[in-house]
């Protein structure tokens, strides 16, 4: 079951959207609320899978509420509005509906959800089968992406750190970082590659992982940052 919430300080705007969910198969209303602090609280205690979510509230707004959660559920907007697009999707947002929210317009928005779903389930499917072949040793070595912590480059050579062994191949960081998956791997440093499942922690200036500090490179941290955050 899809657990939903949805947030509008508009009674009536609350009830189209209940209105609309109700017709659907899996997808529950657990909690609707008409401002954006008591949201909060309750998100900070509740699992959700998606919230409905206006902009312009009292007091805390929609998109002042998604930058305040340090996990953020999927959100489709709601909103009279139409101004608000371009900063809504750059804190990527779902979907944007614009009042009054039609049936037609809301199931497009629930088979994007739908569809975004299904393909994050295919891709972590597939990332946990996939390998790659490196020249490492005498002839080609076999690794498995889910097991590579980080990846260190010197030179025309590279380290492919696993929790099991480090394996040194005949490769330069550059093919590396065009092979493997950008949403699995981000590049943190001119010398360095790391597995973001893996990161225990993220300071300033490095990344945890395991007990190895790695830093962050300038050039590369703006880039790195919008895939962690």
């Amino acid at each position: 079951m899809i657990r939903c919430v949805v947030i509008d300080d508009e009674q009536p705007a609350r009830e189209l959207i209940l209105h609309h969910l109700s017709g659907l198969r899996d997808f529950e209303a657990v909690a609707t609320f008409d401002n954006a602090l008591d949201a909060f609280n309750f998100l900070q205690k509740n699992p959700v899978d998606l919230i409905f979510l206006d902009i312009r509230m009292p007091r805390v707004s929609g998109l002042e509420l998604i930058r305040s959660l340090k996990v953020c559920p999927k959100v489709i907007l709601t909103t009279a509005y139409r101004e608000y697009a371009v900063e809504a999707f750059e804190l990527e947002v779902m979907d944007y509906l614009v009042k009054p929210v039609t049936q037609e317009r809301f199931m497009k928005a629930i088979s994007r959800y739908n569809y975004a779903q299904a393909e994050r389930s295919d891709a972590t499917s597939s990332f946990d089968t996939a390998y790659i072949f490196l020249r490492a040793g005498k002839g080609l070595t076999k690794i498995y992406l889910k097991d590579i912590l980080y990846i260190e480059g010197l030179r025309d050579f590279i380290k492919v750190h696993t929790a099991e062994r480090v394996f040194v191949a005949s490769e330069r960081l550059s093919y590396m970082e065009d092979k493997l998956p950008e949403k699995q791997f981000a590049r943190v440093h001119k010398s360095f590659i790391v597995a973001l499942g893996k990161i225990n922690s993220l300071q300033a200036e490095q990344v945890i992982v395991g007990t190895i500090a790695i830093p962050i490179g300038r050039v590369f941290k703006n880039e790195f940052l919008r895939k962690v955050m």
